[in-house]
């Protein structure tokens, strides 16, 4: 029984920094699928096609419900934003707690008043994106892109990748865009890079955007309780570390992982004996960064900490990861968290696509994107 709020235009001015004007086509997103209805025009598009390999393909369309709330790195379109400090989050600790530990953010403050979206694309009619501050750090931002015919809708997290030292959310607009077209409620974060603070705070950050989505759901449509998390690359580390975080986030149902790098002590030795592939050396010295220039030997707890697969436990949720054959992230770094989860008894599903290509180039290939949004709407209630 959820407990009746009422949401005054004042409380939700303490929350936004800023409204962003969306410029976008219905093109401007990966392979289509078959959409879902959410109080507004039902989407539909075509399939696109393609031999799998190591799976058989699949073709299912999305069914969400939406229930009435109680009163309570590709360049892509810009936006928007205006940055302002606020709120101080809760540092996470280096060793696994309880699911009862997550970062509980202060409110935001405000500076401006939400407005709906300037847009030719009809899909997103009604769509209002806000900038919201949930730390006081710069990097700690998230574009929140929902409606506001007062449906709760299942929310998906986007977190952008880039060797975790770079990247940024505007990356994700045309990602963001597709998920909002079928009726989600879409927050696509940033956080602090490795140059802006060692690990643990970027998993501490994607861990306070969720509270903070969680805590103020009512303002954005959202249902707290129906969410999964996506990231690429690196951000499919941090996603896989949510997933992996205590004893499992509450209202959380799936984390996808597309390239991602689960296991950074994999990275680590695969950059120190395969020299001449550039992007291996690369994501070797960018693991030390993230570890606060310390290599394993000097900080084993850190990277203990930093190792998704070895904080694998019963209340973790599922996962679904993609990798290319050839990439210099290996499907390996999956199988080894799929193991583990075996173990507990949670499921994960591990795909591999022909090629080299690596996160949002992958995720564009034909028909990888329609498996991701249908294994999505599978999970989500």
């Amino acid at each position: 029984m959820r407990t009746a709020a009422t949401v005054s235009a004042l409380a939700l001015a303490a929350l936004v920094i800023g409204p962003v004007a969306l410029q976008t086509s219905s093109a401007a997103h990966a392979s289509p699928a078959t959409l879902a209805h959410y109080g507004g025009a039902s989407i539909t598009a075509s399939k696109a096609t393609t031999t799998r390999k190591a799976r058989t393909k699949h073709s299912t369309k999305a069914k969400h419900s939406a229930r009435k709330a109680d009163p309570s790195p590709e360049p892509s379109t810009t936006t928007s934003a205006s940055a302002t400090s606020t709120a101080k989050p809760t540092p996470s600790p280096t060793a696994k707690p309880s699911a009862g530990a997550t970062a509980k953010p202060k409110k935001p403050s405000a500076t401006a008043t939400p407005r709906v979206a300037s847009t030719d694309n009809p899909l997103l009619d009604g769509t209002v994106i806000n900038t919201v501050a949930y730390g006081p750090h710069p990097r700690q931002r998230m574009d929140v892109w929902h409606q506001t015919d007062g449906l709760k809708r299942p929310g998906v997290f986007l977190i952008h990748g880039g060797w975790w030292s770079s990247g940024d959310k505007k990356y994700m607009t045309a990602i963001t865009t597709s998920y909002a077209e079928q009726g989600y409620t879409v927050f696509n974060i940033n956080y602090r890079l490795s140059g802006d603070a060692a690990w643990p705070a970027q998993r501490t950050d994607a861990l306070d955007a969720i509270a903070t989505a969680r805590r103020h759901a009512a303002l954005w449509s959202f249902d707290p309780n129906n969410y999964v998390v996506v990231g690429f690359s690196a951000g499919g580390h941090l996603a896989s570390a949510v997933g992996t975080y205590g004893d499992g986030l509450p209202g959380l149902r799936g984390v996808v992982g597309i390239s991602p790098v689960t296991s950074p002590m994999l990275a680590y030795e695969d950059g120190a004996t395969d020299v001449f592939d550039l992007n291996k050396r690369k994501l070797r010295e960018s693991a030390i960064q993230l570890a606060g220039g310390c290599e394993p030997v000097k900080c084993p707890k850190i990277w203990a900490s930093m190792e998704v697969p070895r904080h694998a436990s019963k209340g973790d949720v599922p996962e679904l990861a993609v990798h290319s054959q050839d990439e210099f992230v290996p499907a390996e770094h999956s199988l080894r968290l799929k193991e583990r989860l075996k173990a507990v008894g949670v499921s994960m599903t591990v795909l591999t696509e022909p090629g080299s290509e690596h996160s949002t180039p992958m995720y564009r290939l034909p028909g990888v994107a329609e498996t991701v949004q249908d294994w999505i709407a599978g999970k989500l209630l």
